[in-house]
């Protein structure tokens, strides 16, 4: 059974930063893509950032871009999402999420061979 655990939320000012972690197990990653979503009270869930298995393909959410920065340890199974400048914006749960299809985990999903997280929260004050 897949299982991903978030950490490194938390409550911090604006301008501050925070490091998102997840650790993956249950199954052999090889060639999975990662990436973390998040949502708002009241606002749909979004795709924040994604990164392929080797890191050649990247994705963040335009309101994130040169602010956040995902990487991964493949031998870990573990991703991370730095976040710099956060705003109070970003506020939200943030899930981590893995699949097999780049643009699955853009488009915010998760399809047959993917899973998501329980979520972490982010919450950034004024």
């Amino acid at each position: 059974q897949v299982k991903l655990v978030e950490s490194g939320g938390g409550l911090v000012q604006a301008g501050g930063s925070l490091r998102l972690s997840c650790v993956a197990s249950g199954r052999t990653f090889n060639g999975y893509t990662m990436g973390w979503f998040r949502q708002a009270p009241g606002k749909d869930r979004e795709s924040v950032a994604a990164i392929s298995w080797n890191s050649d393909r990247l994705y963040y959410k335009d309101s994130v871009k040169g602010r956040f920065t995902i990487s991964r340890d493949n031998a870990k199974n573990t991703v991370y999402l730095q976040m710099n400048n956060l705003k109070p914006e970003d506020t939200a749960e943030y899930y981590c999420a893995v699949d097999d299809e780049f643009d699955t985990i853009v488009a915010v999903l998760v399809g047959p061979k993917g899973s998501w997280g329980r979520g972490i929260q982010v919450t950034v004050s004024s």
